[in-house]
């Protein structure tokens, strides 16, 4: 199977599989650019995904970058790599496998977690463990400005004016519990709203301004009684942000 064929299986495998998740596709993390991120409660699940048409050549670097930020991470895998793909990564990574007909049939001592849509099989081969490398202060890499801001004010910290990202990331890990911290932190990503590059915000950090356009694609005067927007850029690194990604259950809270 190719790349683009086993997304869409993995992404509803893992709405089932979790009991809430945000999926962020192609985001940058040091080198490496992770295929898929999910951010569930309290943690970070990075999934590299490698299928039949690739190769383990980039593999070793990838797997150093998503260990700075996940704290659970998945190889997944095309049936072409079933019998060998183990070898190629840590003990503590995660293993699944899609394909049409299934990966691993004939095995029954295997812990396994599968759905199938149509004929497209999904397998957790092998469970992954906590990573012994990942670092909070890497995660924290993850938010943007006002977000820190936010976790200052939710433990009664300083605004910490004139500091850099670092030096707030490195003073919230020091005063505040870092389990508590990453329960908080992965909660204002799932919260993330994406929307703002669109219609606007009122944070000092967060103003996104857009431009109307003519049918020619030549910009219009503003009105009169509007300030003249322009359109933000996309957040760095991230390609294509899946937000509609939940649950029934855990809708999106109206802002």
């Amino acid at each position: 199977m190719l790349d683009k064929d086993m997304r869409e299986p993995l992404f509803d495998f893992l709405d089932e599989y979790f009991d809430k998740i945000r999926i962020i596709e192609e985001k940058v993390i040091l080198k490496s650019r992770a295929d898929v991120l999910g951010v569930i409660e309290g943690a970070i699940t990075g999934f590299e995904i490698k299928s039949d048409s690739d190769t383990y050549e980039r593999l070793p670097a990838q797997i150093k970058d998503y260990d700075k930020y996940c704290d659970y991470s998945y190889l997944v895998i095309g049936k072409s790599h079933a019998a060998h793909a183990a070898e190629h990564i840590p003990d503590y990574w995660g293993l699944i496998c899609i394909s049409e007909e299934g990966c691993n049939e004939a095995e029954n001592d295997i812990s396994q977690s599968e759905r199938e849509s149509s004929r497209i099989k999904v397998e957790v081969i092998r469970n992954a463990a906590l990573c012994p490398k990942v670092k909070l202060a890497n995660q924290f890499q993850l938010l943007w400005r006002n977000e820190l801001s936010q976790l200052l004010a939710m433990n009664h910290l300083p605004k910490c004016t004139g500091k850099n990202k670092k030096e707030i990331s490195k003073l919230l890990i020091e005063k505040v519990d870092n389990d508590l911290l990453r329960e908080q932190f992965t909660e204002l990503l799932f919260e993330r709203d994406y929307n703002i590059f669109n219609e606007g915000s009122d944070s000092s950090d967060e103003k996104v301004t857009t431009f109307r356009k003519t049918k020619t694609g030549v910009r219009a005067k503003k009105k009169p009684a509007k300030k003249a927007v322009r359109k933000a850029p996309r957040p760095v690194g991230v390609k294509n942000v899946i937000t509609g990604r939940r649950r029934k259950n855990n809708e999106k809270k109206e802002r």
